[in-house]
């Protein structure tokens, strides 16, 4: 039995109000709903099996989908995982501010307290405001205390609640914060952490392979912890390390223990999980059941995941008022920095499905992602939808849908894509705007060069700015070329045909209008 205040009761409610006598008809406005952003980390437009995969089987996902409704032109902002987020949260596109790439682990926090953004919009509207798992976007202001109170913070831009990562499953510090410090931390045993040179005693990927689950390339072999070797140097803070295998089951713990004590809502929770990004070391109750190595593990593990938060928000008699919106902040990688055997196990299984490249690629692997909107009863069922949305989108069209006004200067690439989310129109962006930084790889070590590219995506029409050239690096830069590349994608969703120089007037329309875009410092009307 669900609660009289569901959204449903109240409009049944209201039906039964029409023909009630006058003084009966005061009646409470519609709930807002629970509002739960689900953002996995370099997961593919072909991992999922609601996307064709065939290789594993992801049924959790695949009800969330037969439920709502699945997009096949949804992107990520960027190629990347904090220039993802940071749109995401803000509704700017990242290349509008200068040096926002992937971050250490020790950088200063990117969104500033002030800053108008998703949660603390959502705060303004009455939502309790939670984030859940992975961060990487800074704290801070430049050298972080990890054995006293962080910040500034999530919690010094809108949110309520943090339980997180301060970056990634492979850099350190490999502890989890609880709101502004690290939890479970010792006094007599402080955290230090250092980006450039080693320090202390603890052993390392490089010096101590022997003491290593799997062997990673050099950048992944500093520290080691839980027999991983780790980005960056850390000593201390042992009782406060999280354990790989176990992680993904804590952080599901805090995320339903936030939807449950707020089930009387509306709140807001970003459940930012890890999978399947590197390491890949997922709970024994995953591992060997894909088929696929560690990646596809991982990727069970996430469904199973989704699965559970989604029986839990069943159970609380609050699944109906409840707008799931589930992505991947950007493509595919398999080989990204350990050797997990990713490659060669993954057979036939294609993560970025028919598009070309994935994760650190300016082509349509890169930003095409998997994205699914669930709302019972508001969200079209099993609609696949053609739009083309972005998750730069998601403030502007969560502001329509709380009814809050957007400040002129906030948001500025946020466009109202509500009725595409909710299934209503296969109408969503005439254009936006995808970037990464230039990527060099040697041999199996990729690296950015700094410089950004962007491309811009109008109707089937992709246009790809020219770069730097790839011989002006030793190694080969991906998705590169001296001029600009056209492609269209309803005829070459793999972007093998090159057609800037056949249709030289539309490249320069395109090349123009992208120019124009970036020249006024927004895009949102």
């Amino acid at each position: 039995m669900k609660a009289a205040t569901s959204r449903r009761g109240v409009l049944l409610a209201g039906a039964a109000a029409l023909i009630a006598p006058a003084a009966l008809r005061a009646l409470p406005a519609p709930r807002k709903p629970n509002i739960v952003i689900l953002y996995a980390d370099d997961l593919g437009y072909g991992d999922l099996s609601c996307y064709g995969a065939t290789a594993l089987r992801t049924p959790n996902l695949d009800r969330l989908a037969a439920r709502g409704t699945r997009f096949e032109n949804a992107h990520s902002p960027s190629a990347t995982c904090t220039p993802s987020r940071y749109a995401l949260l803000t509704g700017d596109y990242a290349w509008r501010a200068s040096g926002i790439q992937i971050l250490p682990g020790d950088a200063p926090a990117l969104i500033r307290p002030g800053r108008f953004t998703l949660p603390a919009m959502l705060k303004k509207a009455g939502y309790a405001t939670g984030l859940v798992g992975k961060w990487h976007l800074g704290l801070g202001d430049g050298k972080v205390d990890w054995n006293g109170e962080i910040a500034p913070g999530p919690l010094d831009i809108g949110f309520d609640y943090g339980f997180f990562m301060p970056a990634t499953l492979d850099r350190v510090p490999t502890v989890l914060i609880e709101n502004r410090r690290v939890v479970n931390l010792d006094p007599a045993d402080p955290i230090a952490v250092d980006y450039h040179d080693k320090i202390g005693e603890e052993p390392t990927g490089a010096e101590n392979p022997d003491q290593l689950a799997f062997r990673g390339d050099p950048e992944h072999s500093n520290t080691i912890v839980n027999g991983i070797g780790r980005i960056g140097y850390m000593t201390g803070g042992r009782a406060a390390r999280w354990k790989d295998e176990a992680l993904s089951d804590v952080l599901l713990g805090k995320a339903l223990e936030f939807v449950t004590a707020r089930k009387d809502g509306p709140f807001f929770l970003y459940y930012a999980v890890n999978e399947p990004h590197v390491p890949r070391a997922p709970h024994p109750r995953f591992v060997g059941k894909s088929g696929l190595g560690s990646r596809g593990d991982a990727i069970l593990q996430l469904d199973w995941t989704v699965g559970e938060l989604m029986r839990q928000l069943e159970q609380s008699g609050i699944a109906d008022d409840t707008l799931i919106v589930f992505s991947s902040d950007n493509g595919p990688i398999l080989f990204d920095g350990y050797e997990d055997r990713a490659v060669e196990l993954a057979g036939g299984h294609r993560p970025a499905g028919p598009y070309r490249s994935g994760k650190y690629a300016i082509y349509e692997g890169g930003t095409r992602v998997p994205m699914i909107t669930c709302w019972p009863g508001e969200v079209r069922a099993g609609h696949v939808s053609h739009a083309l949305v972005d998750h730069v989108d998601l403030f502007a069209s969560l502001a329509a849908l709380v009814g809050q006004d957007l400040p002129r200067d906030a948001a500025v690439d946020s466009f109202d894509m509500l009725a595409p989310l909710l299934g209503q129109t296969d109408r969503g962006r005439d254009h936006v705007v995808e970037d990464t930084k230039l990527m060099i790889t040697t041999g199996t070590k990729v690296a950015s060069s700094g410089e950004r590219i962007l491309a811009l995506r109008a109707g089937n029409w992709k246009l790809i700015r020219g770069s730097v050239a790839p011989h002006a690096f030793h190694g080969n830069a991906i998705g590169t070329s001296p001029g600009d590349q056209l492609y269209n994608l309803a005829q070459d969703p793999g972007e093998r045909n090159d057609l800037a120089a056949r249709l030289p007037d539309r490249a320069r329309t395109l090349a123009a209008l992208l120019d124009k875009i970036e020249r006024d410092g927004r895009s949102r009307p």
